[in-house]
């Protein structure tokens, strides 16, 4: 097949994206497979002619910093390899679009912003062309934490309680009198757990407002809910073993996240049968109520002294980096790395 694998893009998770889908194509040019990997938001002439851009070459794996990219500076490289036409409203580079017309199919291996909000996946639509992952309505209503929040707790499933603010006129005040202390902060349609805080004391509270302000988004303020940290990944229609994450210190924020060595995780999570069963199962439902497609990945907290499971997020487009927990999951079910990727390849969001 040719595939082309769209990464990168004007988002936070940029880096991270980028590392996914350098490992992506070298695992499908391993399955015998030629590939165009391919940066969303940069222009692509390298070649004459579409078609020519399709490689059997292992791209280099990029590294991920431990803090998120400056997409001014993203931009400001654009412009000038434009020779300074600034063109600051098109979020998909030239050829880009023409490239993926002569794939078999389009491998999205980007995080956040456009890549999980459905609106690449709205437009690819518009032009014909068949991508992996989910739908743009899955994708609309999985990225949004109010609305994904709001839908799970309509079908019976626990989520810690919440206030959903614009960023322009957030209340601090409103959030210490129904939220409380301690509480987490995070912007309300962004992954990778960027701009996201823990607020302990009301100072603290102010600081983490501010840092997610950053991403001029409505901002999320959650009761903060103690407990065992899981994830389930969902694979054509089945849901993988569950992991259980431990951050060596502090949280499970993007340092920790994407930093070898800062966390800890565990797979299959030794638990329970009952509640292995109960993530599965619950992972499944959330799948299912956000119309996700052929895979995904959902996020928990398990409260051990009310036994009560929480859901926090869902991601339409999981990492698929070294330290990236579906592919751990995939691991522990029997799927090495490159099969995962080759299965996700074989499994249109549209079928």
């Amino acid at each position: 097949m040719k595939i082309a694998i769209l990464a990168g893009g004007l988002s936070p998770e940029r880096d991270v994206s980028l590392s996914s889908g350098a490992l992506i194509a070298a695992a499908l040019i391993k399955r015998g497979h030629s590939v165009a990997l391919l940066d969303v938001y940069m222009d692509s002439q390298t070649h004459e002619k579409p078609e020519d851009s399709f490689t059997s070459v292992p791209p280099k794996i990029p590294s991920i910093s431990s803090r998120e990219p400056n997409l001014k500076t993203v931009a400001e490289i654009r412009k000038k390899l434009r020779g300074g036409n600034e063109d600051i409203n098109s979020l998909v580079g030239r050829g880009v679009i023409e490239i993926c017309r002569h794939a078999d199919i389009t491998f999205l291996a980007l995080h956040g912003a456009m890549g999980e909000n459905g609106q690449l996946q709205a437009y690819l639509d518009c032009c014909g062309i068949k991508y992996t992952g989910s739908g743009y309505a899955g994708c609309l209503l999985a990225m949004d934490k109010d609305i994904s929040k709001r839908l799970v707790r309509y079908e019976g499933i626990e989520t810690a309680e919440w206030l959903c603010m614009d960023g322009r006129d957030i209340s601090t005040e409103k959030i210490m009198k129904d939220i409380g202390l301690p509480c987490i902060i995070k912007p309300s349609s962004c992954g990778s757990s960027v701009g996201i805080s823990i607020a302990k004391t009301e100072e603290e509270l102010k600081t983490a407002i501010e840092a997610a302000k950053i991403q001029r988004q409505d901002i999320i303020a959650e009761r903060f809910i103690s407990g065992a940290e899981f994830s389930v990944g969902v694979l054509c229609g089945e849901a993988l073993p569950s992991i259980e994450i431990i951050p060596m210190s502090g949280f499970y924020d993007y340092e920790n996240k994407y930093q070898q060595g800062h966390t800890r995780e565990i797979t299959p999570a030794d638990i329970p049968e009952s509640l292995e069963t109960r993530l599965r199962n619950t992972a499944l439902r959330v799948h299912k109520i956000l119309r996700l497609g052929s895979y995904s990945r959902s996020d928990f907290i398990y409260d051990k002294n009310t036994d009560k499971l929480f859901f926090l997020e869902a991601n339409t487009l999981p990492g698929m980096t070294p330290t990236s927990l579906l592919p751990q999951e995939a691991a522990a079910a029997g799927l090495d790395y490159e099969t995962l990727c080759e299965r996700i390849a074989l499994s249109p969001a549209s079928e």
